[in-house]
């Protein structure tokens, strides 16, 4: 397994692992193409966010997607996962701790103060890679 950092010619792979990761938003495939993966490619290749994918057999089965924020309370950059995830065939054999491994490399390597994680769904799996609790998100949708 290779983890590198996402190119575009990653888009269609990773709008099909986005397709089965995502619970609260339904993925629009011309708002991917034209808007948000580029963006998110360009933020990487600017150190705003890391967009990682793992890779095996020639065939993307995972990605990472971080942003880096500069903030005032922790007296530098925070690096915050907000995507993480494994095609179901895969699961189970490393390949998300591989991807959040890289990511906490790259916060060193960038002098990030800390790696956050907002999840409800996979707290356990987080705490078993040497996170722990901090505080709660709570939400406000502008739809």
């Amino acid at each position: 397994m290779t983890i590198r950092d996402t190119t575009a010619s990653d888009a269609t792979a990773v709008y099909r692992l986005l397709t089965g990761f995502v619970t609260s938003h339904r993925p629009d495939r011309a708002v991917f193409d034209e808007v948000t993966f580029p963006r998110i490619i360009e933020a990487a290749a600017d150190g705003r966010a890391e967009f990682l994918v793992a890779e095996q057999d020639s065939r993307v089965i995972g990605y990472l997607l971080a942003l880096r924020l500069p903030t005032l309370f922790a007296g530098g950059t925070v690096l915050e996962l907000l995507e993480l995830t494994v095609d179901a065939s895969v699961r189970g054999r490393g390949t998300g701790s591989a991807l959040i491994r890289a990511a906490q490399t790259r916060a060193r390597a960038a002098k990030d103060v800390e790696v956050t994680v907002p999840t409800r769904r996979a707290a356990g799996f987080y705490r078993s890679l040497g996170f722990h609790e901090t505080a709660a998100y709570l939400k406000w949708s502008t739809t």
